[in-house]
């Protein structure tokens, strides 16, 4: 009998990660390894890392941390870095952080296993040395789809599925499909649209260490879709970094438009929902699909930054306060209760007092479902770090605290705008505390982690996974609490 070997998989940052680590768990589960939640009870802990701003860099090290501390009370023989900061910093990062047993980058997932298994036996897999992977595909996107370059949701070379994958295993199916295992049971799972990004934001160095943008092909979202669908997932969200670019190596720019009603026709899915959306790349067309096609979810993640237009050019981004508020504007003519959100930096060197107004004023006008705020941090590698006009710390604490504070105050507000609404709720957990239990879901303009929730008055009758259909009745800060009309009718 081949002897036990278990792993335990720790991700840390987005949605694009997480799927990244199923991608891993369906390559190790293939080869025989046996996964396991705690990492205590893994012989290897595999830890997901982000790198995009300094905060989530921070989380990484200290998850790295903490599993190495397991080494000396539990089975964990080794901790191996993956993901964003192990890829973004290689051999830099091993040197830093020797209590890290390895660090691997995206060129070292197809043989994942082997490298746990060198590691784990004790042996030393070098650490990668960072390059800027743009380099690795073509200038031009049309071209970019022959290349065989390791980009992680994509396999880029035809592999023919082992011929008896465990339980739970997703089967390659198609040449640019990943095995697939899910790591929980929750009723949504992201699947990635793309990789990558041709965008060159100043303050932003993703596309440094996840590359340029290419698409998966229809076929093989489609194939994954289907293959969620069987496991029970109710809700699809389509991820990337830039999901408004989807197509554009594929010949058609308008790709998702004819995505979207397809996915949303995938028998047991309940909701499609689209992330990461840019704004200067919104047309008509998408605005249209996104608002009328039956199971696609009215819900706009669009990536405004700031409204600022000194602070956007900077930045290298386009816009200002009045076209944004417009594109909201059209957005809701189509569809009054539409979920919006957006993510926002403030203290971007030059930023003035009048930029930081101008952003109020859009922050007001706009009603957001969800604002996340950032203060700025210089980046590795990014154009605004060479900026002058930085602004001191206490400077960029302040005005972070100050459009934190008015965020908070109009989400609130949005939230209390839709009391009353007719919401469409998956249910996604049914929650047990000493003093009271209660079923928690979203409705369609939450989106998970990022966004609200609804909070239902009773739980009786709902069970994970159930779509219901709700009326809000109250708030709880960004949350709804809302009535099961179903169950209610039911009652009477």
């Amino acid at each position: 009998m081949p002897e036990r070997r278990t792993v335990a998989l720790v991700t840390l940052g987005c949605a694009r990660n997480e799927v990244d680590s199923e991608e891993l768990a369906g390559r190790l589960a293939a080869d025989g390894w046996e996964l396991v939640e705690d990492a205590s009870d893994a012989d290897v802990a595999v830890v997901n890392t982000c790198g995009f701003v300094e905060a989530a860099k921070k989380d990484s090290v200290d998850a790295l941390l903490e599993a190495n501390d397991l080494k000396d009370h539990g089975r964990t023989q080794a901790v191996v870095a993956v993901g964003c900061m192990a890829e973004r910093y290689g051999k830099d990062l091993a040197e830093a952080l020797p209590e890290a047993d390895g660090v691997l980058g995206f060129d070292d997932y197809a043989d994942i296993s082997d490298r746990l298994q060198t590691i784990l036996n004790g042996g030393i897999h070098a650490s990668h040395t960072p390059r800027d992977r743009r380099k690795l595909l073509p200038i031009s996107p049309a071209e970019r789809q022959d290349a065989v370059v390791a980009l992680p949701g994509h396999a880029q070379e035809p592999e023919p599925a082992p011929a008896d994958l465990p339980e739970g295993v997703a089967p390659v199916s198609g040449p640019r499909a990943p095995l697939r295992r899910r790591l929980g049971t929750s009723p949504v799972a992201s699947v990635k649209l793309a990789s990558g990004c041709d965008r060159r934001c100043s303050f932003c160095a993703i596309p440094s260490f996840r590359g340029s943008f290419i698409s998966r092909r229809p076929s093989d979202v489609l194939g994954e879709t289907r293959w969620l669908a069987e496991q029970g997932v109710k809700e699809v969200m389509l991820v990337s970094e830039n999901n408004t670019s989807y197509g554009k190596d594929l010949g058609d720019i308008r790709l998702l438009e004819t995505l979207l009603p397809e996915l949303a026709d995938v028998d047991g899915i309940e909701r499609i929902r689209v992330s990461y959306l840019q704004p200067a790349e919104m047309r008509p067309g998408l605005i249209d699909v996104l608002t009328s096609t039956p199971k696609v979810a009215p819900y706009f993640d669009l990536s405004f930054q700031h409204s600022a237009p000194g602070v956007l050019r900077a930045m290298r981004r386009f816009g200002d306060t009045d076209s944004f508020l417009e594109l909201l504007d059209t957005i809701r003519s189509k569809a009054p209760y539409a979920g919006a959100r957006s993510n926002f930096i403030v203290g971007f060197p030059g930023e003035t007092e009048a930029d930081l107004a101008e952003l109020e004023r859009f922050l007001t006008g706009a009603r957001l479902d969800a604002i996340g705020v950032f203060g700025y941090s210089d980046e590795d590698g990014t154009e605004a770090v060479g900026y002058g006009d930085k602004l001191d710390a206490d400077t960029i604490a302040e005005r972070l605290a100050h459009i934190s504070q008015l965020a908070e105050e109009l989400t609130s507000q949005r939230a209390e705008e839709r009391v009353g609404e007719t919401l469409q709720v998956l249910v996604e957990s049914v929650e047990a505390t000493e003093d009271e239990s209660r079923a928690v879901g979203r409705a369609a303009h939450q989106a998970p982690e990022t966004d609200g929730q609804v909070l239902f008055t009773a739980r009786e009758g709902l069970v994970p996974g159930r779509m219901v259909e709700a009326k809000a009745v109250g708030t709880e800060g960004v949350d709804l609490v809302a009535e099961c009309r179903e169950l209610a009718e039911v009652a009477r």
